[in-house]
């Protein structure tokens, strides 16, 4: 329990801190050719490491390292054998898109072309583009020390980007800088200082690696092997985004519109997936690999539950008040009243796919406890034509809308392909009576609370916008918000307050 509640905390301090470092962003830059520049020449890194390391890498190397560490066998030379492919491999990828930088960005960005944004991302790319370096080799550093027990570290690293993005930025406009090429310069160093914490960690851990040419064994064509399918499914959410950003690109400011409103309604999605993934869904697996097919019924609508009872109250105040939470946590500086009006139109949409999002993550483990990756990689092939035509076919319509509206549907598409695939495991996969009793409850709870958060605001919203007044009134909006939810719900059966205190003991 210890390294679940480890992971979480450092999780969740990530999630906050790149909170806050997109509030700095949108008011020390705001949106425009720089901000579109900068997301997508971030994008660019941060694709290709989901792509080998956290993805399709990992995946593969830490069951492989895990079991020769337990074994007593020498899992410090395999961990060198895979540092060296890995690096290797990430070094001429690296060094390949920093030279054709410019047919990345055609191939991501296709509506740059022609204006000052295509030129400024190239530049940006080029500087961020060794990040994918860095951090594929801490990826490895953090497979070791999960592996050997020593989550601490692991789990920390990711929170310096944030601390540095920020301190960076801060620095940049106490001083007089560019705060944009303070941004952009810390991110390598970041990832140098990830890497040097992770490295430093692994070998007082016992686990030393000095790097060397990398060699084919049979081991690393195992690794790969094993890797392979997992690039392949992390490869199919790359190009959703990649999709969405094309269409996002033939508008003005729309690339960091949609990077404004996706970090908002990460942040619950984010806090929510923490809960489910540390607290209910490894006792899912458990009883899946033992065959208690009852009490995995009982587990998943346990977790099916309070995913739900999280996230709905959070998905219809998305919806029925996007602009006071935007306005009130983006709308300074840089960012003005016309950006806040077009964020909080993409946040509507987004929150009506949250529950989607979450809903995915209770279900995929019903697959992966069962060894079985080829139907969620299916079924995320599905959900990626569903973005696409979406994004691309709705876009004369919505305009740059459409790769948001894509993004909901598509995670619609995937819960309703993993819900009917599921149906083969039998009873073990399906909601048990006392979740359907308790859904339409919590629907209920929280579309009373959204009709209450929407009378407010109909009636005193200009005191969300008035200097001075802002943060206490959206405080107290979502004080409002969540009491009238949890009475309400407390007081129909949709939930109670032990249902999370027995989450957190099974933890």
């Amino acid at each position: 329990m210890s390294g679940f509640l480890t992971v979480g905390f450092w999780t969740l301090m990530s999630r906050i801190l790149g909170f806050v470092r997109e509030v700095l962003i949108l008011a020390l830059i705001g949106p425009g050719p720089v901000l579109d520049a900068f997301v997508a020449a971030f994008r660019l890194p941060n694709m290709f490491r989901r792509f080998f390391a956290e993805g399709a890498f990992n995946a593969a190397f830490v069951p492989m390292f895990s079991k020769r560490y337990e074994a007593g066998e020498d899992s410090a030379a395999f961990a060198r054998s895979a540092f060296n492919g890995l690096g290797f491999t990430v070094l001429v990828l690296t060094a390949l898109g920093m030279i054709f930088m410019p047919a990345l960005v055609w191939a991501t960005a296709e509506g740059f072309v022609g204006d000052a944004r295509f030129d400024l991302t190239v530049g940006f790319g080029r500087i961020v583009f060794p990040y994918i370096l860095l951090m594929s080799l801490s990826a490895l550093f953090s497979g070791v020390l999960n592996a050997t027990g020593r989550f601490a570290v692991a789990a920390a690293a990711p929170v310096l980007l944030n601390v540095l993005a920020i301190g960076a930025m801060l620095a940049a406009a106490a001083l007089g800088g560019e705060v944009i090429l303070w941004l952009i310069w810390a991110i390598p160093v970041a990832g140098a200082a990830q890497l040097a914490l992770v490295w430093t960690a692994a070998a007082h851990a016992g686990v030393r690696i000095v790097p060397g040419l990398p060699r084919w064994s049979p081991e690393m064509g195992q690794l790969v092997r094993i890797a392979l399918p997992a690039a392949l499914a992390s490869g199919v959410m790359q190009i959703n985004l990649v999709v969405g950003q094309l269409v996002a690109s033939q508008y003005d400011n729309a690339v960091g519109w949609l990077f404004a409103a996706d970090r908002l309604y990460q942040l619950p999605l984010g806090v929510v997936g923490i809960a489910i993934g540390i607290v209910l869904l490894p006792d899912l697996s458990r009883r899946l690999k033992a065959g208690d097919d009852a009490g995995a019924r009982h587990a998943l609508s346990r977790a099916g539950e309070v995913a739900l009872a999280l996230t709905l109250p959070c998905a219809v105040a998305l919806i029925v008040i996007p602009l006071p939470l935007v306005s009130v946590l983006f709308e300074r500086g840089a960012t003005g009243a016309g950006d806040s009006v077009a964020i909080a139109q993409a946040v509507a949409l987004y929150g009506l796919g949250l529950p989607a999002f979450v809903l995915q993550k209770t279900l995929q483990p019903l697959f992966f406890a069962r060894e079985n990756t080829r139907s969620p990689f299916h079924y995320a092939l599905w959900a990626m034509a569903v973005n696409a035509a979406v994004a691309i076919g709705l876009m004369p319509f919505l305009g740059w809308l459409a790769p948001a509206l894509a993004a909901t549907l598509a995670g619609w598409a995937m819960v309703a392909l993993l819900a009917h695939g599921g149906r083969a495991f039998g009873d073990a996969a399906r909601f048990d009576a006392r979740f359907h009793r308790r859904l339409w409850r919590i629907a209920l709870a929280s579309v009373i609370m959204g009709a209450v958060l929407w009378l407010v605001v109909a009636i005193f919203g200009a005191v969300f916008f008035l200097p001075g007044w802002r943060y206490p009134a959206l405080a107290g909006l979502i004080a409002l918000g969540a009491g009238v939810y949890f009475t309400f719900g407390v007081s129909i059966g949709a939930f109670s307050p032990s249902d999370f205190r027995k989450a957190a003991r099974r933890g």
